[in-house]
């Protein structure tokens, strides 16, 4: 996967830019607070010099006053700007998260394959978090501490030039060792998503195959992978804490030398007559003014380098290329016969190892094409290449005479129906599962699907029917039970072509002789490929194609394929053995 680096320019023009508005309001609010905080080292100085020493106590109401005033205005301010910047960054964190959600499902099968869904929970709900500190009051609080900054450093340099620069040096050191320690932290937070991305992958899976852990009694090898994980990213976010506790100690140090320095060039000054109490008073709580921005601003540093690294691993997802970017699939074609052609089609998951090879058929409008071979011989593959769940390396598969490579996704994917071998349930109800594919079909259509499908057998035996809720991918029901639901839904969604992969294989006797039936009337008049390990599920395809390591060894009907007594003839006797 290749690494996207994310600039501040990019970030400009996609996240600062467009909230310019926001960002403008927030950064006079945050102006208009400093601005009232530095009313109190300000006052300072006359009640020093003009209302203690000189007893003026009108001075001290109009002194009292202001800093009052200003204290309410802070209040004001940063109770605003708090609601406006805080809830825009919370906006634009499920912005985000929805971009890169729908980015991820527009990505091919294999992406899918190749990477766990727990880890792209993560990356699709952490990696965008960091965010709220470009839009939140990080950024501003950023702007707002160096324009304090700057402020307070003119006000020093009129109270006592010599004192300033003094203070400039270690400011300065503090600057360069911030700047280098903020480039080595990036990285190690880059790479803090990534573990806490695989961590949270294992995880989902240990929780979604408790069953087989426990039945094999590996709750011990479980704890010790989590361990492992849990204990990576420790190291990592040990690793960053060094760097930050370099500028923080780095900060106290200098920041000490500087004000040990104060005491001594001010107190001297006084002395001499050079400064008055007052002034020195005044240049003190300017010089926190000044440095508590300064100091402030390595943590948030350390949230902007954060906010950059997560913004780095999002970006990764936004280019990767769709299965569909609307540039190669450009036809949308319409309601379809369902005339599928393979001509000389050969595919591979890596480079220089097919999985199918040179395979030519041809499965008519209404036809049942069945695909049978030992497990890996490439029947799903073919079935996947017909779905458009993957495009063909060499060779052409046409729908109605038209390259399915070149034809819209979802015009396509919207006359098909699967249902596969371990067929997926989403939690909720019976119901809400087998209207998945049309969540506007009325009570009448669903109820011919369940009746079709048989599910209406055991549905009737619950208390709540179709409503009843199943559990996480249908955990409260049995193989055969999901499989009919799954079979329910392709029904409903009324395909012109369908695919079957293992459609029977969870099924008892019982349960196979209904669905069958239903199969029977679902397949009518639609293109169905069928793939199946219990041949006597296939006897009345219109054709049956044999695939072995990859290739197409025989075709023909049932009765041709037995009378030649050749590869089919050996599957269909052994299977009548067993």
């Amino acid at each position: 996967m290749s690494k996207s680096k994310v600039t501040l320019l990019q970030v400009f023009k996609t996240i600062i830019w467009p909230r310019k508005n926001i960002l403008l309001v927030g950064l006079l609010l945050i102006v208009i607070s400093r601005l009232a905080g530095l009313v109190l080292p300000g006052a300072s100085k006359y009640l020093m010099d003009d209302v203690i020493a000189k007893g003026n106590v009108e001075m001290l109401k109009l002194v009292l006053l202001a800093v009052a005033g200003a204290v309410l205005i802070q209040a004001i301010t940063s109770y605003i700007l708090t609601q406006i910047l805080s809830v825009e960054a919370q906006r634009l964190i499920s912005i985000l998260r929805s971009k890169v959600q729908k980015q991820v499902l527009r990505l091919p099968i294999r992406f899918f394959d190749n990477n766990k869904s727990g880890a792209l929970v993560s990356r699709i709900m952490n990696d965008v978090e960091g965010v709220r500190n470009l839009v939140g009051t990080g950024l501003v609080q950023l702007v707002g501490g160096v324009l304090t900054s700057v402020i307070c450093m003119v006000l020093l340099i009129k109270i006592s030039p010599m004192m300033t620069l003094y203070v400039l040096v270690p400011v300065a050191i503090f600057g360069l060792i911030s700047l280098k320690a903020f480039a080595k932290i990036r990285p190690i937070f880059r790479e803090r998503g990534k573990i806490t991305a695989d961590v949270t992958g294992r995880l989902t899976e240990t929780l979604n195959g408790v069953r087989v852990i426990k039945g094999f009694n590996a709750e011990q090898q479980e704890i010790k992978s989590f361990e492992l994980g849990v204990e990576r990213l420790f190291l990592n976010v040990k690793a960053s804490l060094m760097s930050t506790s370099l500028i923080t100690s780095s900060a106290t140090f200098l920041l000490g030398l500087a004000s040990t320095g104060i005491m001594g060039i001010g107190g001297y000054m006084i002395i001499n007559g050079q400064l008055t109490f007052g002034e020195f008073l005044a240049f003190t709580l300017y010089l926190g003014f000044m440095i508590a921005p300064i100091v402030q601003m390595s943590n948030i540093g350390s949230q902007l380098t954060e906010a950059f690294a997560g913004l780095d691993r999002t970006e990764e997802l936004m280019n990767m290329t769709p299965e569909d970017d609307g540039t190669v699939r450009t036809i949308k074609i319409g309601a379809i016969l369902g005339d599928i052609e393979f001509k000389d089609v050969s595919f591979a998951y890596e480079e220089g190892k097919e999985v199918v090879r040179n395979i030519t058929f041809s499965a008519p409008s209404g036809s049942v094409t069945a695909l049978v071979g030992t497990s890996g011989s490439g029947k799903t593959t073919i079935a996947g290449l017909a779905a458009s769940f993957m495009t063909p390396q060499s060779g052409v598969i046409t729908v109605d005479a038209v390259d399915l490579a070149k034809v819209s996704l979802d015009s396509y994917r919207s006359q098909l129906g699967v249902v596969l071998q371990d067929d997926f349930l989403f939690e909720g109800t019976i119901r809400e599962n087998i209207l998945f594919p049309r969540p506007k079909a009325t009570e009448q259509q669903i109820l011919i699907a369940v009746k079709a499908a048989h599910v209406h057998e055991f549905t009737d035996r619950f208390e709540m029917g179709i409503d009843t809720l199943i559990g996480e991918r249908g955990v409260k029901l049995s193989g055969g039970q999901r499989q009919r639901i799954a079979i329910a839904r392709a029904i409903l969604a009324d395909p012109r072509i369908l695919i079957l992969d293992e459609a029977t294989s969870n099924l008892d006797t019982e349960s196979e002789a209904f669905i069958q039936e239903s199969l029977r009337s679902l397949m009518k008049g639609r293109t169905t490929f069928v793939i199946a390990h219990r041949l006597s599920t296939i006897r009345q395809a219109d054709q049956i194609l044999v695939v072995e390591n990859g290739n197409i060894v025989e075709r023909g009907r049932h009765e041709e394929l037995i009378a030649k007594k050749g590869r089919y003839f050996e599957l269909y006797t052994y299977q009548a053995r067993i």
